[in-house]
């Protein structure tokens, strides 16, 4: 199991990236939050299965159709089973 912190620069506020976020970790079943950063950047944090927490980082890195993702900064944290669902956070 695995569990990291990713900021999403670019173009990535206003264009649903918050919401799709949501939506493509819970079809990943994945747990943890995504919220917006008051430098216009998008953090999330997400755990469960180590192939499916790299496959929304992967998917982080185009975002949805509006999103013009710039880089991802990746941390990789402690799992503990923190979170039991994964939400947008305010």
């Amino acid at each position: 199991m695995k569990k990291v912190r990713a900021k999403v620069s670019g173009l990535v506020q206003g264009v649903w990236f918050r919401a799709t976020t949501r939506d493509k970790a819970r079809e990943l079943g994945l747990h943890g939050y995504v919220r917006n950063l008051a430098n216009g950047n998008v953090e999330f944090v997400a755990e469960g299965e180590d192939a499916k927490v790299d496959e929304l980082v992967e998917w982080a890195k185009k975002g949805p159709p509006m999103a013009n993702v710039q880089d991802v900064k990746v941390d990789v944290l402690e799992y503990n089973n923190e979170y039991s669902d994964f939400e947008i956070a305010y």
